[in-house]
């Protein structure tokens, strides 16, 4: 059983931590309840019981059981320095209650106990979602953690895209689902930003241990725009042993984030590889029929009649994320209300030339190569050609870059059309003129120029 605990040790710890620290104590005896570890001298017990007291004691309790008190033995020490050694461990691996735990939730000198607020808004749940194509793999993995939150394949649940797409939305939905489902689960809602300045009052108050105790005390615990962990050690450290507790004890997480977590940056490789533990789900840009669903949707619960011909007319027009559809179609319920005038297809154009950006044609690879060759004085011959002048080179980097920023063709296509070049040269080439953009002003502004006709 101790080695099971030292090889989960290891696998959290650094190499050297790990043999300065743990691989030196051996285990004497485990009567059910007391588990007696001999280590070579007191400083042992205080750098564990210092630095990796959260790590340590969610492992002991999984391996050894809930109940589990640990006693220090140190040799050739005295017997009261011994005694007061024991003492401070057993009350530190005793499971937390209730009493001891404090909410960073509630307002400092007031009179509080673990009455845990979800932080969830009312609105947002899995009646009032509009589930689509772009949507369906996430908001049918949320449901199926509700009926069974930490007994699942999908724990993390990592839920990424684009703003106004519904993370925050589905992830409540799910907080909602479980609380009426469970309502024995401590389920909380928190943003990233919010946990952070929470660590940081709690660092600078000296209540880490406090902070990581409550949050190891969720059943269901939501994190919005993980993303903002990014250059954060200090928060990535504690997210790292609530995160591991809560793992170990068959507890769930729901992460939301902008991106993959193959695309965030400056986020330990330790964490990294854990957000990919369960199942990474992407939200996508509504697609029409969802479109439509969301129009009627909001439609209704304005309170507005509207015909089949202006949903039609938005559905088509609108191209953008449910948060500005919603948006859209608000704005012109308003000015209609306010102008007095009928909601028609007509005053829908005059409304959203105003408050949204209508739908363009779609963009292709060839009319991007097209715009980058007369930009640059480049006969397109000469761009399809097997000439690697610097030039013609760069020019196709160029094409490539804005493909991928404005079609949704494949890497695979993208490097097919553009001189027949496989993903990784598509991949490389977006790299370069990226740098580029960010190096050079006069590249910046030619790509700048380029992309503004392509768009036009």
């Amino acid at each position: 059983m101790w080695q099971t605990c030292l090889d989960r040790i290891k696998d959290q710890t650094s190499s050297e931590e790990f043999e300065k620290w743990f691989r030196p104590i051996v285990p004497i005896e485990f009567d059910g309840t007391k588990l007696r570890l001999r280590v070579p001298n007191e400083s042992y017990v205080n750098q564990i019981e210092k630095n990796y007291i959260s790590l340590l004691r969610p492992i002991i309790m999984q391996c050894y059981g809930q109940q589990t008190k640990v006693l220090y033995a140190v040799p050739r020490a005295a017997t009261a320095t011994t005694a007061v050694a024991e003492t401070a461990a057993s009350q530190r691996f005793t499971a937390p209650t209730d009493t001891k735990i404090k909410n960073p939730f509630v307002i400092p000198g007031i009179p509080r106990r673990l009455n845990i607020d979800p932080q969830l808004s009312a609105g947002l749940t899995f009646d009032s979602f509009i589930e689509g194509e772009c949507n369906r793999l996430a908001r049918s993995a949320g449901m199926s953690i509700a009926v069974s939150p930490g007994n699942n394949p999908f724990n993390p649940l990592y839920i990424y895209g684009d703003s106004g797409l519904g993370k925050t939305h589905i992830a409540q939905a799910i907080g909602h689902e479980v609380r009426q489902r469970h309502p024995e689960l401590y389920v909380l809602y928190v943003s990233m930003n919010k946990f952070q300045a929470q660590f940081q009052t709690a660092y600078k108050n000296g209540e880490i241990p406090d902070f990581i105790h409550f949050y190891q005390m969720i059943d269901v615990l939501i994190i919005d725009d993980i993303q903002e962990l990014t250059g954060k050690p200090g928060t990535q450290n504690a997210f790292f042993n609530i995160f591991n507790h809560l793992q170990l004890a068959g507890k769930q997480l729901i992460l939301t984030s902008d991106k993959p977590p193959v695309e965030l940056k400056d986020i330990e490789q330790r964490l990294l590889t854990r957000f990919k533990w369960g199942l990474s789900a992407p939200l996508q840009t509504p697609d029409y029929e969802t479109k439509l669903k969301i129009i009627r949707a909001k439609a209704d619960k304005l309170g507005a009649q509207i015909s089949e011909e202006v949903v039609a007319y938005l559905a088509d027009n609108i191209s953008a994320n449910v948060r500005e559809i919603e948006g859209a179609l608000s704005s012109l319920v308003a000015n209609a209300s306010f102008l007095g005038r009928k909601i028609t297809t007509s005053l829908a154009k005059e409304i959203l030339k105003v408050y949204v950006k209508l739908y363009q044609k779609e963009i292709t690879i060839e009319q991007i190569i097209a715009v980058v060759c007369e930009h640059l004085s480049i006969d397109l011959d000469r761009f399809n050609s097997s000439e690697r002048t610097r030039e013609i080179a760069q020019a196709r980097q160029i094409a490539m870059y804005l493909a991928k920023q404005h079609t949704k063709a494949p890497l695979t296509t993208i490097g097919a059309t553009i001189g027949g070049r496989n993903h990784a040269t598509v991949l490389h080439s977006c790299k370069a003129v990226s740098n580029l953009i960010e190096t050079d002003k006069q590249f910046r502004r030619t790509v700048e120029e380029i992309e503004k006709k392509v768009k036009a």
